[in-house]
């Protein structure tokens, strides 16, 4: 793993006591298994339960396991900015904190990265997804939005809202400053991310319902603030052209891990 590019893992987390421990043991079982040098970055999201406590023992546990507190305030968006601030590695995966993503994902997508993308995004909806308990009114929702967006920006990608996405560490620079403070900075993100140039790879992902807990999305509140950024991101499309530069050194990761006796095909 000498010299391979290390992997920051945020996971934002407001009341996740009971998800946490399970979260973060998969996660890092995975990367592990896979010898991707990382760190997991946990922000505590202004928790009124027993995360603060969860984390700390949590990091006691393993030194690769770091957290710190949001202190803008409460918010999806806030907590993923301080995640990204505070964030060592040279490449960012933001993940969620209650075991919704695939773990196994995660190393697709810093091997993706070493393929030369400085973005990888994952999909939900397309051939090779694996997703089960998806609330039906807010799969009708997201497919709708999503929709919208791709007709608005000429994509073919069809799961821009999903937080699950890596980037290079150059991208996040590039893409700055970010005015989400909620859930819509899983739009923002990216869209600033096409839009300044920057290239991305599109990957099947794992997807399941949450199994502890519950949502911290509220879809009334979030509409208006999905639909400023996507128009902040629109106006930018058309009246920045050619304003950004992007600049990212090589990325170049480790190989995958191979079973013993196992032949390169």
């Amino acid at each position: 793993m000498s010299g391979a590019p290390l992997l920051s893992v945020v996971i934002p987390a407001r009341d996740e006591e009971h998800s946490l421990p399970g979260t973060v043991s998969e996660l890092g079982a995975v990367l592990e298994r896979e010898n991707i040098p990382f760190e997991i970055l946990v922000v505590n999201d202004h928790s009124r339960d027993e995360t603060r406590r969860t984390l700390e023992e949590l990091s006691k546990k393993s030194p690769r396991v770091r957290w710190i507190e949001n202190r803008e305030p409460g918010g999806f968006g806030n907590a993923v900015r301080a995640g990204l601030d505070g964030a060592k590695g040279d490449a960012v995966c933001v993940y969620m904190a209650d075991a919704s993503d695939d773990p196994e994902d995660v190393a697709v997508y810093y091997r993706k990265l070493g393929e030369g993308h400085d973005c990888v995004f994952g999909s939900r909806f397309m051939r090779g997804s694996r997703v089960t308990g998806y609330p039906p009114h807010k799969l009708v929702l997201n497919r709708l939005a999503n929709w919208f967006i791709m007709a608005l920006f000429g994509l073919r990608y069809n799961d821009v809202t999903n937080a699950f996405k890596c980037y290079r560490r150059g991208v996040l620079e590039g893409v700055r400053p970010l005015f989400s403070r909620h859930f819509n900075l899983t739009v923002e993100l990216p869209l600033k991310a096409i839009i300044r140039g920057y290239s991305y790879a599109v990957v099947p992902i794992g997807w399941r319902g949450r199994e502890r807990g519950f949502s911290k999305l509220r879809i009334r509140e979030m509409g208006s603030r999905y639909l400023f950024i996507v128009a902040y991101a629109f106006l930018e499309k058309l009246l920045s052209r050619g304003d950004y530069k992007k600049s990212n050194p090589p990325f170049q990761s480790v190989p995958p891990v191979r079973p013993s006796g196992g032949k390169e095909e």
